[in-house]
């Protein structure tokens, strides 16, 4: 942890005690601010309350009591990445012109290790898991680490109070969440896999908003630092290259135009073979793009052809994105909880040239899903549908003409029903296409409670 002043005797509102919330407290602690914790949940019996409180930090649960503004002055609200603008306090704090930041801005502010981020629609996390399993094959070597952190599970604050030096690296994936209240970060390389419109509508309100709370991964980069971009969408690349001051390197599924690309047999850096594509262990073409983002970021990070070929040759997917997870009766079964919209199920659905047992479904969030019938004709030959969209999902599959469409309640009864349909050769792939919110707290114990499921039927 760096030793700056920034936050120093600064009267400080954090919003939220979870995870980034707790660890974020106990980082402006260090740091010298004078910190009010704020939950509009009771914390009267909160373990991590009761810590924070005796560290010194004034905690206030059951409400959010926005005459708070009134009586004292903030000089930053920082809040839970996940809590909407349109909240009370967040509200209140903006009409007063107090600055409003998230968890990353002071966590990679206090850094003294360096940074890179990746952010995007879909692909980040497995990116980030590439890329840090790479840069700490390279780092071992030398006796440092590389750490995943941010928007994969683990705060960043965690890892800046306690672990990481300045010889380390962390490797951060960043929410449109997250960016949208940062307001000075300086990744030595960030990247943006790709966007897509229809995700977090509902949060950001337009497709441009979106967009431009993306950008900021690269907005406060210097001419000294590197942006990678997806060539592929020259809209949003038009908009990339006009939001960041570092070198933009750009990469490809197929144009030799871009400085990364697939080529016909490897992946590509300019006429340098960077990879076998056959010993690649993850499947599907987005995996391939992945890979090449992965490489970029490490390769200008100092990496080598052996820490590439020792990580893509063994690695086998991130938890809850198109993640193996057995194979019943030979049908090999994979869990892509983490596929929230269409686009992520998309991508998932053209992974595989075996015939598909799909299941899918979620959260209501008023889009049909009719840009999916022309893959559920190409790889799907029966699904089976949950939660508040499986009749939205069955129509799709009934004009897709899928003869075999089992409607069910709940996931507990899609995983037997799927598993009944499908037959040895097939695939079963649950790639819900929706937000889990419908019937589960996050997309993580959506596929935790899959994987539990088909444990079952593997144990009878």
């Amino acid at each position: 942890m760096k030793e700056i002043d920034k936050y120093a005797g600064k009267n400080i509102l954090v919003l939220g005690l979870g995870r980034s919330g707790f660890s974020v407290s106990k980082l402006l602690l260090k740091l010298g601010a004078r910190l009010t914790l704020n939950d509009k949940a009771d914390l009267a019996a909160d373990p991590k309350a009761k810590q924070l409180a005796d560290l010194g930090v004034r905690v206030i649960g059951g409400s959010h009591p926005v005459d708070l503004f009134d009586q004292e002055k903030f000089d930053y609200l920082v809040k839970n990445p996940g809590i909407p603008y349109e909240n009370p306090m967040v509200a209140k704090a903006s009409e007063k012109g107090v600055p409003i930041i998230t968890e990353p801005e002071v966590a990679l502010t206090a850094s003294e290790s360096p940074y890179v981020c990746v952010t995007g629609s879909n692909g980040k996390t497995t990116t980030v898991m590439l890329t840090q399993q790479i840069m700490d094959h390279y780092l071992q070597k030398q006796g440092h680490h590389a750490y995943a952190v941010g928007n994969i599970g683990w705060p960043i604050s965690e890892v800046v109070l306690d672990q990481a030096g300045p010889d380390d690296l962390l490797v951060v994936e960043m929410s449109s969440f997250q960016l949208m209240g940062v307001t000075d970060i300086e990744p030595k390389v960030a990247a943006i896999v790709d966007i897509y419109n229809n995700v977090h509508l509902d949060y950001h309100k337009t497709f441009d908003n979106y967009v431009d709370a993306k950008l900021n991964v690269g907005r406060f980069q210097k001419a000294s630092d590197y942006f990678l971009a997806n060539f592929d969408q020259k809209d949003i690349l038009a908009k990339e290259e006009k939001a960041t001051k570092a070198k933009i390197l750009t990469f490809s599924e197929n144009d030799p135009a871009a400085d990364f690309y697939i080529g016909q047999d490897h992946l590509m850096h300019g006429e340098e073979k960077m990879m076998k594509i056959a010993d690649i262990k993850l499947p599907g073409i987005h995996n391939l793009q992945n890979s090449l983002v992965a490489i970029g970021i490490s390769s200008l990070m100092g990496a080598g052809k052996d820490d590439i070929a020792a990580v893509l040759s063994t690695f086998t997917g991130a938890e809850h994105r198109l993640q193996y997870v057995t194979t019943l009766d030979g049908v090999k079964v994979y869990n892509d909880s983490k596929s929230t919209n269409i686009e992520a199920a998309t991508v998932a659905i053209q992974s595989f040239k075996e015939p598909e047992v799909l299941l899918a479904g979620g959260l209501d969030r008023g889009f049909v899903f009719d840009s999916l019938i022309d893959l559920f004709k190409k790889h799907v030959k029966a699904i089976v549908t949950y939660g508040e969209t499986r009749y939205l999902l069955a129509d799709a599959a009934r004009k897709a003409g899928i003869k075999t469409i089992v409607v069910v309640d709940n996931l507990h009864e899609g995983v037997k029903a799927a598993s009944k349909l499908a037959e040895a050769g097939d695939i079963l792939l649950f790639s819900p296409a929706c937000a889990s919110w419908d019937q589960f707290k996050t997309f993580e114990e959506r596929g935790e409670y899959f994987v539990k499921y088909v444990k079952e039927l593997e144990e009878k």
